[in-house]
């Protein structure tokens, strides 16, 4: 599914706000596999939220920056879910797309360091 959303975001035909909104939620799909394969589940209110904000807690300290920008992500993505059309840029998805990558190699080294069980499918994007 992150691959996917990963090369749906880049569609060109898309506006902005759904390259974003696709982006993001590949974003949110690895935070979760990395609470996931911990044992944890986030409860229903701020799921996202509180999802987002283990991203350090499991990757290691050296990723505050990650959970705040993935927490701006959020943000950008509820208004333009819910608010408004046009709350992001081309250029707002294209970062978000491409600082996923980085975080999809992340997290398939930590799986591959503590949970190899979970990596029983191929990992090229």
């Amino acid at each position: 599914m992150v691959n996917r959303d990963i090369k749906d975001s880049g569609q060109k035909n898309l506006s902005a706000d759904w390259q974003f909104e696709i982006a993001y939620n590949a974003a949110l799909k690895l935070c979760t596999i990395l609470l996931y394969s911990e044992g944890y589940r986030p409860e229903k209110v701020q799921a996202h939220y509180r999802t987002i904000r283990a991203l350090p807690l499991i990757l290691g300290n050296d990723k505050p920056c990650d959970a705040e920008y993935l927490d701006i992500c959020r943000i950008k993505r509820n208004t333009v879910e819910y608010d408004y059309i046009g709350g992001v840029t081309k250029e707002n998805a294209s970062e978000l797309r491409n600082y996923i990558q980085e975080l999809r190699e992340d997290v398939i080294h930590w799986l591959k360091m503590n949970h190899p069980e979970y990596l029983e499918y191929d990992d090229e994007p």
